[in-house]
């Protein structure tokens, strides 16, 4: 099926010379479970958290965690994206579009109350959920395809689910169009560095100040803004720390998935279809299954690949830009709020040597059933030349103040 809502920015009235006539056939139809060979492990959470730029000690000091409600190094909500082995792209990237080629367009996450800890192995069911062409500036016809990924414990609890937006579009198209088009990194002086690293010190006191206190459901009001936070800027080695927190990077890693079907079956360009995710060629030569050297993922990392697909240079993950807008608010919220819902648009990517600033304010307090209290956060992630990357709305449950 296809659908006509949630339409995103800039974009004008379907145009048919895109061939999406392949998708409809594996539209609502489950696909092979993606399932990890390992358990979580303290030093995955610890690793993820460092790609990820987030500074909360619950996450990675053995002692500041044993003080908190948990009594141990949890993992952040953000996290449960490396329990998959596809990190949600999968559902949303079935069907051949010949000579096309795929980037993250935003991702919704719906939590249901486990967290994830040291120990457990997730099992993750997926489905495709829908698709619909429309014409983009970035890329003319473009089509943006949803799936679904449900993340499942040892213990048969759901933890998350998450429905990932992939925009895929034709290569040839993209460069035409030549809407990222300055593949110079900007150049940043020692003054404004230093006054970056300054800048980042807000974000890391507001989780220091907060500790492991509440932040009471009374205490909060609309209109209140979150301390900034600032990362980057980002360079080729933060992007390859990022790909490589993500278990499903490291060879022979996955028991299940990341899928069945190669990249080029998918409609991917000859140069970047490669042998991704193929379990066969991973015991041959696993060097050529590995996104960090070749295949589709390999524009991120290698600026010649990145223009290939009509990039500037080396850019960041969807997935990692979903996780930095969890994390600022779980930040804020502190260890004993809770993220319920997440919807994230993303509208450009995080180039190398591009900074990126996020900024959050409370537009929305309410009561729910059960005496559920939460807030809600506006989110927005803009570069330094104040272009927006990101926007979002994320629902956060907070304790509600002794005797409410």
């Amino acid at each position: 099926m296809t659908t006509t809502d949630a339409r995103p920015p800039d974009v004008d009235e379907p145009d048919d010379e895109l061939d999406v006539s392949d998708l409809a056939q594996h539209m609502g139809v489950p696909m092979e479970p993606g399932e990890l060979k390992e358990p979580v492990a303290t030093n995955d959470i610890r690793r993820w958290v460092q790609a990820m730029h987030y500074p909360n000690p619950l996450h990675y000091d053995e002692v500041w965690a044993s003080e908190s409600r948990f009594g141990t190094i949890v993992a952040p909500q953000s996290f449960t994206v490396t329990c998959d082995t596809s990190h949600g792209c999968s559902p949303a990237q079935v069907g051949r579009i010949p000579d096309s080629h795929l980037i993250f367009g935003g991702d919704d996450w719906w939590f249901f109350g486990p967290r994830v800890q040291p120990g457990d192995h997730m099992v993750c069911h997926r489905m495709p959920y829908d698709y619909r062409v429309t014409t983009t500036r970035f890329a003319g016809p473009t089509c943006f395809q949803r799936g679904d990924t449900l993340y499942i414990n040892q213990r048969g609890e759901r933890v998350a689910l998450q429905r990932s937006t992939s925009i895929r579009y034709r290569v040839r198209t993209a460069k035409e169009q030549r809407m990222f088009s300055e593949p110079r990194e900007p150049d940043w002086t020692e003054d404004q560095l230093a006054e970056l690293e300054e800048r980042k010190g807000a974000f890391i006191s507001q989780i220091q100040e907060l500790g492991h206190d509440p932040r009471p459901w009374a205490s909060v009001a609309v209109g209140d803004r979150l301390a900034e936070h600032v990362i980057g800027p980002h360079s080729l080695a933060s992007f390859a720390t990022e790909w490589r927190a993500y278990p499903m990077t490291v060879w022979g890693a996955t028991a299940k998935g990341p899928t069945t079907v190669r990249a080029e079956a998918l409609g991917y360009t000859k140069e970047m279809a490669g042998f991704e995710g193929d379990r066969r060629m991973e015991r041959v030569n696993p060097e050529l299954t590995d996104g960090a050297y070749y295949g589709p993922s390999r524009g991120h990392l290698q600026p010649r690949w990145a223009q290939h697909v009509g990039m500037p240079r080396g850019y960041g993950y969807g997935a990692s830009m979903g996780a930095w807008i969890i994390d600022y608010v779980a930040g804020w919220a502190g260890e004993w709020g809770t993220i319920t819902h997440s919807s994230a648009q993303y509208r450009s990517p995080a180039f190398t040597g591009d900074a990126t600033f996020l900024t959050g304010e409370v537009v929305d307090t309410g009561v729910e059933r059960r005496r559920r209290h939460h807030a809600t956060v506006a989110v927005e992630m803009r570069n330094q030349d104040d272009a927006v990357m990101a926007t979002a709305t994320v629902r956060v449950e907070l304790p509600a103040e002794e005797g409410a």
